[in-house]
Parts: structure tokens; C-alpha cells; sequence
């Protein structure tokens, strides 16, 4: 075990998978491979896994298309991640696996960024981490080039080493996800795959 490493799993909720009101193409995969890697996780694993997530009220201003207006998909979406809905459930494939606490986002406005969660006890991701003494966050879920790559850069600003498992996230686009990347790789986040 890594002691002073904690596995970040990013927004892996049905919504955002296949069937799902904000789907992104592999999401399934990708929560298939979170979860494989998960139950490998037990001799060289993290020192703690966290999941968040999107955790939205419903009809939220300003963040969701309101009325018939078209979603951009920049600053507006379609409904999705409704509190208490399926949809923004974890993906099924996480049901039973390690994880030690449930971070919920953009309960009041728009939130991109892990680090602007919180857990039941109203305590931020990035409170949580150093209060267990982590250093080093590895980052996985989705989507590259938004929630993902907007929580690397939170870690980072935070003071975390953090390294993103290139092998288990999904980009909208190869394109995007390919920029994301780039731009993560630039301010000093690691890029590598999971260990076996």
C-alpha cells in the first residue's frame, strides 16, 4: 500500500455512461476498468479512494438549459446528476468496491472540480485529504477534459503530486481529451497508467 496516495474517482455515475441524460461514449468501459483495478487494489493499492460527484437539484439556473433553450455544452447541459435520481448514482460496476467517502458537487451552482465538493459532514475534498495525511492524489473517471482535468488542476494549486491514470478515463472527444492532457502534462501532472 502507498501511504501517503489516494485513488480520486471522478463523476462515474450513470448519467454520464451510456443510456445516460449526459452520456460520454465508454463510460461504461471505463467504470468497468475503475472497478477491475479497484478489486487488484488490495497488496499495492491507495492509501484511501474517494469517489465524486455531480449532486444537482433540479431545474439548477444556470448550469442546466432552462425552458427550450439549447444546451451549448460549454456552460449549459441538459438536466443531469439529479439528486436522489438513478442517474446520478455511481455506475453499478462500483457497487461493493472500496470506496471510503462520497464527495458531492454542484449542489448550489455549476462545480466542475472535485475539489469543490464536499462529504456529508460538509467537509471539502481537499480538507478531507490533508487530514489524513495524503500527498499524492491519482485521478481517474470522467471526463478528460472536463471534470477530470478541471479536479487535476485543483490538486495541483493544492500543493497534491497528482497523476492522472491515463487508462482509465474517457474524454467526450479524442481530440478534447488529447488537449486536456497536454494542458495537465504542462503544469506538471504526471500521465500514466494504472499498475497492473
Amino acid at each position: 500500500m502507498i501511504p501517503d496516495t489516494a485513488l480520486i474517482i471522478v463523476d462515474v455515475q450513470n448519467d454520464f455512461c451510456e443510456g445516460g441524460s449526459l452520456a460520454v461514449d465508454g463510460g461504461t468501459a471505463v467504470a468497468k476498468r475503475i472497478a477491475r483495478r479497484l478489486d487488484r487494489a488490495t497488496a499495492n493499492g491507495w492509501a484511501m479512494v474517494v469517489a465524486t460527484r455531480d449532486w444537482h437539484p433540479p431545474g439548477l439556473a444556470g448550469h442546466f438549459a432552462s425552458g427550450d433553450d439549447t444546451p451549448d455544452f460549454v456552460d449549459t447541459w441538459p438536466p443531469h446528476c439529479i439528486e436522489n435520481t438513478p442517474g446520478a448514482e455511481l455506475h453499478p460496476a462500483l457497487a461493493n468496491k472500496r470506496i471510503d467517502e462520497v464527495f458531492s458537487k454542484g449542489t448550489d451552482d455549476a462545480a466542475y472540480s472535485g475539489f469543490e465538493s464536499r462529504n456529508h459532514n460538509g467537509m471539502s475534498l481537499g480538507e478531507y485529504l490533508h487530514c489524513h495525511g495524503i500527498t499524492h492524489v491519482h485521478i481517474c473517471g470522467i471526463a478528460t477534459s472536463h471534470c477530470v482535468k478541471a479536479t487535476a488542476l485543483d490538486a495541483i494549486a493544492g500543493g497534491f503530486h497528482t497523476r492522472v491514470l491515463t487508462d482509465l478515463i474517457v474524454g467526450v472527444t479524442p481530440d478534447a481529451a488529447s488537449l486536456a492532457l497536454i494542458a495537465l502534462r504542462d503544469i506538471g501532472v504526471e500521465l500514466a497508467r494504472s499498475q497492473p
